[in-house]
């Protein structure tokens, strides 16, 4: 684990953990049959299980133990071969039963760890677990006629809640953390990740405290449903909470809401502690048992993860650990890279090309990298391009930006029609080099006093002359050759 001594904020250290629950992908409900479908009307999705009507039992949905199974093998967790339901019990309007049906002493995942780069730095974030447990409804709030109603229809939706030790000390680093454990959940499938409708909701619970010094008071910032939000969360919190230690002020627990149009973070209620929810075994739910057959049968069915994927690069394609990080950020953009490495022989360049010109147009317009215009084909074939010294990597960004805005476009004749092509007639080039050597004496004489940025003075002369199109390699070669 890394952790550490990271920087520090007015003084103080940040200490960051997170609770994670990721809705699984199952098409019906942990413990019934009923659809877990977004966007149903209202209670149309809430049969007599979820509602603990008299007389009914749930019953284990074996799809939500092997999205568990995949996520704990996904992660390096220990699988508990035996593990146990609990009973959580609170009152809220939404939770019709009056408890929540959950994991306490014995999850059914156990440790493991999350491993990401934040600015090029390997970090690592330990898990404590992931448990399965069912989510609640959904309280609607119809503030125009003063009213709040119930819609039931999420209540018994599969969810794992993945838990961590406080090992984050930044707002950064949380975001890298959370966008890693989203990546993993939907790159082995086991959840959409869509966090606009809540299949992917963060808990942020932070806490300061003075170098060396026992861990501080944690608040608690429930359903961070965006990175952006997330850090903007943190960050308002961590202020606040030292603006109150600096003003003689106690922080105590609580559990509180960001709100994106202040920027703020509210307390909503005070920090309920285990004891408080009354833990005890549900007495309608034997022990979950998991074979180590099973196990076993998971892993082998399990697709190849990316911090494998990402091993794979370094040794056939002699990347950076960074640079196939990177590129194995989503299935998308790895399948992208090796189809345009296939077809081009380039992967270094290819990398490059991904993670610079490819993501800033990406960013720019809103889009995945399976949206591209720019398809893999026609990128290994603008690499080519400049491999074999028809364009130079300016004139390729120009060929890439009408390559981008005409999707039908061919880049030989893209090349063609915007005169792109570089000047590699090694006799023109000799003419345009000694016309520029006789034209800037004053260059010559310093470059040969020793000198060398004149060099570049006169690189720019000739790149001048040549309209752009002249090899910069070439130039170069034939520069040093004439001048010594």
């Amino acid at each position: 684990m890394n952790n550490p001594m990271s920087m520090l904020v007015h003084g103080y250290e940040v200490v960051i953990g997170f609770e994670t629950h990721a809705q699984l992908s199952t098409q019906s409900k942990i413990f019934s049959r009923a659809a877990t479908a977004f966007g149903a009307a209202p209670n149309t999705q809430a049969c007599a299980v979820d509602l603990a009507l008299p007389g009914t039992l749930p019953v284990m949905n074996r799809g939500a133990v092997e999205r568990a199974i995949q996520f704990g093998l996904a992660i390096g967790a220990h699988i508990a071969p035996r593990s146990i339901f609990a009973r959580k019990n609170y009152f809220y309007p939404d939770l019709p039963k009056g408890y929540q049906i959950s994991q306490f002493e014995i999850p059914v995942v156990q440790g493991g760890q999350i491993e990401f780069f934040l600015d090029a730095e390997k970090k690592s974030v330990r898990l404590v677990r992931a448990h399965l447990e069912e989510d609640a409804g959904k309280s609607l709030h119809e503030d125009f006629i003063g009213q709040t109603g119930i819609d039931l229809n999420r209540a018994g939706t599969p969810l794992l809640e993945i838990v961590t030790e406080p090992d984050m000390r930044s707002s950064a680093e949380a975001v890298a953390y959370a966008k890693e454990l989203h990546k993993i959940v939907t790159w082995i499938g086991i959840c959409d990740g869509n966090m606009q409708e809540g299949s992917f909701r963060c808990d942020a619970n932070v806490s300061v405290r003075k170098p060396g010094q026992p861990l501080g008071t944690r608040r608690e910032i429930k359903n961070l449903n965006s990175f952006k939000f997330m850090q903007q969360a943190i960050d308002f919190e961590v202020r606040w909470q030292i603006e109150q230690l600096e003003d003689g002020h106690a922080i105590h627990q609580a559990t509180v809401l960001f709100d994106p149009d202040t920027g703020e973070t509210r307390a909503m209620r005070s920090k309920e502690d285990a004891a408080d929810y009354r833990y005890f075994p549900d007495p309608d739910l034997p022990p979950l048992v998991i074979a180590d057959a099973w196990v076993q049968r998971v892993r082998s069915d399990l697709t190849e993860l990316p911090r494998v994927m990402a091993q794979r690069f370094v040794l056939d394609y002699e990347l950076s650990e960074y640079d196939a990080t990177m590129l194995t950020q989503s299935r998308a953009i790895a399948a992208y890279f090796e189809a345009a490495t296939k077809d081009c022989g380039k992967p270094k360049l290819v990398g490059n090309w991904i993670m610079g010109e490819m993501s800033r147009r990406l960013n720019l317009s809103e889009i995945d990298i399976a949206q591209a215009p720019v398809g893999a084909a026609k990128l290994a074939q603008l690499i080519n391009r400049i491999s074999d010294g028809t364009i130079s990597n300016n004139a390729a960004k120009q060929v890439f930006d009408v390559l981008w805005r005409e999707d039908s476009a061919d880049v030989d004749q893209v090349i063609e029609s915007q005169g792109l092509k570089q000047l590699n007639d090694s006799g023109e080039l000799e003419r345009i080099v000694d016309e520029v050597l006789s034209a800037n004496p004053k260059n010559v004489q310093q470059f040969t006093a020793g000198n060398s940025k004149a060099l570049n003075a006169l690189v720019g002369q000739i790149m001048k002359a040549s309209q752009g199109k002249a090899n910069p390699q070439q130039v170069n070669d034939l520069l040093r050759k004439r001048l010594q």
